[in-house]
């Protein structure tokens, strides 16, 4: 029998560091063995990291994401790459967080320093696959990615 592990504080103050020091901007913490069915992870988010529209087409790869701490902006997509949503994920706001189906665009920015997400969705991992990064958004580490980052981030300055 495995021993019980806490979302608390300290967890949390531990993956905003970790997420400081990771060239990437964020980092996983894993409550799941590789194989389990069910993967479950806190997820440490500083506002460099980029994460690139993206979907899942596996017919058991629905996603679920809450905000624990902080602030998150989503973005949903169509096919061609035209917002068709946006969501400020907030702790303790009006929307904490999303139930993604299978083969729907999204992308996150973070939107508040330190913040933390908790992530649940079908194992066993495989990275994303062919048909799965959008094909209108560059890929991490690819040229453009600073000025598309800065687009999808200003889907949540208000305007007045």
């Amino acid at each position: 029998m495995s021993t019980p592990r806490f979302l608390d504080q300290t967890l949390f103050s531990e993956l905003a560091e970790k997420a400081k020091a990771n060239p990437r901007g964020r980092q996983h913490h894993n409550f799941h063995q590789m194989e389990e069915p069910c993967h479950r992870m806190a997820v440490g988010l500083q506002p460099a990291t980029y994460i690139p529209p993206h979907r899942h087409l596996g017919h058991d790869k629905a996603e679920t994401l809450l905000v624990l701490k902080g602030r998150l902006g989503l973005l949903i997509f169509d096919e061609s790459g035209a917002v068709v949503r946006k969501q400020i994920l907030q702790a303790g706001g009006e929307c904490v967080g999303v139930d993604l189906p299978p083969g729907v665009f999204h992308g996150l920015v973070v939107l508040e320093a330190d913040s933390l997400m908790f992530e649940c969705k079908a194992g066993p991992y495989r990275p994303v696959g062919e048909g799965e990064l959008a094909p209108w958004a560059p890929r991490e580490g690819e040229p453009g990615v600073a000025e598309y980052q800065a687009w999808m981030c200003e889907q949540f300055v208000e305007r007045l």
